[in-house]
Formats: structure tokens, sequence, C-alpha cells
């Protein structure tokens, strides 16, 4: 768009009231814009390891803020504000998404009485955002989104000595969140060792330039012209946005005969379907995109004609999507049967087999979740709002879904009590404390006393060249994290794991387990297990199938 042409947009938007349609094409904007950018917002990791998934919870929480509204027909802004709102609450997802939601629900409790945004009130929203956020963190830290929506309210307050047009404000605002994003690693010293901006703000930046670039008349659905490394693809995730008409999966590996022309190749991708992600390695592509039914022979026609193809993958979206959903029916699992005025535990499982051994030791519903896939606060309160008692209890299981969990208690007149077990050996631990005809208040406590009698380690490869917490990483390298932190890196699994019982102290301890998952072969988890026994001939060495994505293995030490 030329510079007469945006100037002509703007004089007219600016002609226009703000109101709840104009507001509605706002949030898809940022919506829009978030989505485009998904994956530079997942890529900001702290951690080199395969979780990046920031990008995607924000997403999925600003579609379920948007589904809310999309047929929507209210002029009044502060009624599509509270839509928003709602919709945010109940798709929030990780830490990030709960705090936008958070956000969201700050915006819709200054507008509630608005017909239209007029400056001042654009101010009070951001104000109000920050404070609702703000509150809504038990221990906020700084150098994250709360940073970044603190100081665009700030922006907004100093903008508005100057003038009340919202569009100017929101010129200011979305440059002080670029500035803040810039900041936070001065601010939170863990991002400055991992050398990225809070992956939080980043996607908070993102919603707020989309609104400003719909303003501008810019495009918004175009990817960006960049292309990441294939081992940083996440196409677990792919499966968490499928639309309908996305009915296969196309994954093509090829080798193009002459540069590659990023422009050109996504906007002939966009024609044939969404989820397009391209990644590259030593001048190999691979392309993944979801296609309806009828177009799933067009990539390949399309790549064929770039270079040599090495290598493709199909796969029947539908099918899987059926699958997916049997499983979080509960179907293939023995839950227990709770009886009125029992408790109820709702446990979050990474994989099939910890589903199994969480319904094995008592519980009586289980959410699908973990790294890289963070189940929302819907999903989550629908889990137990169907159980036949009001006591429950939940056990997120993972650091990134214990916000959503609370938030899942806010919104039910049950008794909920949300036990913050940070790892999936730390919910196993609380479980064994589980008594179902016990005081809720008794049973949660010793279940979240249970929490701090194990020691979680997680074994899988670095996504990425790093060093933190005083380990030098290379891409590639298995690494061990105990209990949240870096500690070791490695050649072999095998490696990684006696090393991490070591710095665990694990010759002190009676009990070791062994999670195993589903990358880790059975004969390559089973010698693991004969290493672990000759190293610790005094204690006890189980293994158990955990089925996790991603995590060879998580280890508990207790």
């Amino acid at each position: 768009m030329t510079d007469t042409a945006r100037e002509t947009r703007v004089k007219r938007l600016r002609s226009l009231p703000i109101d709840g349609q104009a507001f509605k094409n706002l949030v898809e904007a940022g919506l829009t814009w978030l989505r485009t950018n998904q994956e530079t917002v997942n890529a900001l990791n702290v951690f080199p390891v395969p979780d990046g998934d920031t990008g995607t919870n924000m997403v999925l929480t600003m579609q379920s803020a948007y589904d809310e509204i999309r047929d929507s027909g209210h002029r009044s802004i502060g009624k599509m504000a509270e839509a928003v709102s709602q919709g945010a609450l109940m798709g929030a997802r990780g830490n990030s998404g709960v705090i936008l939601s958070q956000i969201w629900r700050g915006v819709a409790r200054a507008l509630h009485d608005k017909e239209t945004l007029d400056g001042p009130s654009f101010v009070q929203a951001l104000a109000e955002a920050r404070d609702t956020a703000y509150k809504g963190v038990v221990r906020p830290v700084e150098g994250t989104i709360l940073t970044v929506a603190k100081d665009i309210a700030a922006a907004a307050e100093e903008a508005l000595k100057e003038t009340q047009d919202p569009i100017e404000i929101l010129e200011r605002v979305v440059e002080a969140a670029d500035a803040s994003v810039q900041r936070t690693p001065e601010l939170l010293d863990v991002l400055k060792q991992a050398g990225v901006v809070d992956a939080g703000g980043k996607g908070l930046f993102f919603i707020l330039e989309g609104m400003l670039r719909y303003v501008y008349g810019e495009p918004l659905d175009t990817p960006l012209a960049s292309v990441q490394p294939i081992s940083a693809l996440n196409l677990q995730n792919t499966m968490e946005t499928i639309e309908p008409g996305q009915d296969f999966e196309v994954v093509v590996d090829f080798y193009p005969s002459r540069p590659l022309d990023l422009q050109s190749f996504y906007r002939a991708l966009e024609e044939m379907g969404t989820s397009i992600q391209v990644g590259e390695g030593e001048g190999m592509y691979r392309m993944h995109i979801h296609v309806p039914l009828e177009k799933r022979y067009e990539p390949i026609d399309y790549i064929m004609g770039l270079g040599t193809i090495t290598k493709v993958a199909m796969e029947n979206l539908v099918a899987q999507m059926e699958e997916i959903d049997r499983q979080a029916s509960g179907d293939w699992l023995e839950l227990a049967n709770v009886e009125p005025g029992q408790i109820a535990v709702v446990a979050v499982s990474p994989g099939p087999g910890l589903s199994r051994i969480f319904a094995s030791l008592g519980a009586a519903a289980i959410v699908e979740g973990g790294q890289t896939m963070n189940p929302s606060t819907q999903e989550i309160l629908a889990a137990f709002e169907n159980l036949p008692t009001d006591k429950v209890i939940i056990l997120p299981n993972n650091k990134n879904i214990i916000l959503a969990a609370q938030q899942a208690k806010e919104v039910t007149v049950k008794r909920v009590i949300v036990v913050p077990s940070r790892t999936v050996p730390q919910g196993l631990a609380a479980m064994l404390a589980l008594d179902p005809d016990g005081d809720l208040e008794a049973v949660a406590g010793r279940m979240a006393e249970a929490l701090e009698t194990v020691q979680s380690g997680e074994i899988t490869i670095a996504t990425r060249s790093v060093e933190i917490d005083g380990v030098t990483v290379t891409k590639g390298q298995v690494i061990a994290i105990l209990d949240g932190k870096l500690v070791l890196a490695a050649s072999t699994v095998e490696e990684a794991c006696l090393g991490l019982l070591k710095a665990a102290n694990a010759e002190e301890k009676e009990l070791i387990t062994l999670f195993v998952g589903q990358d880790l072969p059975h004969a390559e988890a089973g010698r693991i297990a004969d290493a672990v026994r000759a190293a610790y001939p005094d204690q006890e060495v189980e293994v158990q199938h955990g089925g996790q994505p991603h995590y060879h293995l998580i280890v508990s030490i207790e």
C-alpha cells in the first residue's frame, strides 16, 4: 500500500466510531498476525528443549476469544469486549495464554458500559488490563508479558497528554511494546543467558502490531519470508489447530534446483492449504501443510517442479483426530468410579502409559497434556464438571498448566483445589496420598506435602546451541534437566541418565523410576535400566512405559 493510500485509509477510519464491530475487526487482525508469527514466538524458548509452545498457546487462546465473537452483531464495544474476555478465559492455555486472558478481562472491565472507544477509555482499558494481569499471578516476574503490559499502559497514559486519538495512542503503544520486549533480557537473567526475548511479551506485541497493521491496511496473513531449522519445526502443535477442510497433513522433504524464493513459495502454498511451516537444514527443505482431500497431491506436484523430492509423508487428519477424541474421552482407561461426596482427582498426563498409571492410582479423569500440548481452561473444566461429586483435586503435573487449572477452579461452583504439581513424578507421588473418602482440604494438604518427597528428571535432545545454568550445550546433544534446572549435556541417553542421577545424589535415595518415552526403543531402555541398576545396586529401579513425546525419559527419584 502506498503512503497516500495508507493515509487515506487511516483518515477514513479515524472518522468512524470504534464500536463493537470495529473492535471485532481489530481482534481478528491481532489473531491473524499472531498466527502468522506463531513459530517466531514458539522459537523463543529459554531451555533448548522441544517444547516451545508459547506462540501456539497464545494463538489458541486468541482463537477461542475470536470464536466467541465471530458471529456477534453487537455494536456496543463493552458487550463485544465482554465476549472476547469470556472466550479467552475458557480457551486459555499455558501461563502466557492465561495471562493474556487476564489482560482481556481487564479490558472488558474498563469498557463494560461503553458503546464506543475513545482515547481516554482506551488508556483506561490498558491500565485495567495491566492491573488485572498482575493480580492474576501470585508472584509476578518482571521481564515477562506482565512487564510489556505495564509498559504499554504507561506509554498510553503519556500519549494521552498529547492526543485523544485512539489510533495515535495505538501507534505509541506498539512502539512501546516493541521496546519493552527488547528490554526483557535485561530484567530476567535467564533470558539473557539463553539469548532470547520473552516469548509471551513478543506474542502480545504481535497482537497489538496486527491491530495497527489492519488500521494501515497492511497484509496480515502472508507468512513471513523466513525459514527455521528443520529441527525447530514443531509439527506436534499443528494437530491443535485443525480447521474444517483440513483433511490431510502433507510433509515433503526436497532439494530445490535453484535458490528458493520464499515469498512466492509461501504464496503458492497458501492457495492450497493452511498450517504452513517450512524448515531448512544443509540445503534440504521440509515443507508442512494441511490440505483438503481434493488437494492432497497439489503440494507434491508443485514442489516436484522446484527440485528433487527425497521424502513424502501424508497423514489422514480426520482419522487422527477421531483417535485423539477417543482417547480424550477416557474410554480406553479404567478410571476410578467416584461416588457423590467422594474426592475426584483430575490428572494432566502427557502420554498413554502415564495416563494408565494415574488411572491405576485412582484418578477419576485424565486430561491429555504436557509439554507442547497445554490443555485449555475449558478442557480442564470439562474433565470434572460432569463427575458426580463436588469435591475435586486437580494435578496439573506441569508448571505451564498450573494457571489454567487455577482458572478452571474459579469458573466452577464445585469445591476445587489445585495441588500445584510441576512434574509427572510429583503428580504420581501426590496420588499415593489420595484418600477418596477423606476431608478435601486435609487430603489436598497431604498431596501437596508429597510433592516435596520426589525429585524429577527429564532427558531430551537439545534443539539449539546455548550456554545456560553454567552448562554449554550443542544442538543435537542429549541434555538432562533436574527439577527444572539444566544440569548436563551428553552424547547418549544412557550417559545423560547416569549424570542426572549423580547430580540428584540418587545413592542416598530408595527408588528410581524410569518412564520411557515414545521415541526410546524398548531394547535401549532395557540397557539403560541395567546400567542404572549396576551403578545403584542398593536402590530399587523400576521401568514403566510412559509414552510421552519429546522426552526419552522422565525420571523419578525418591
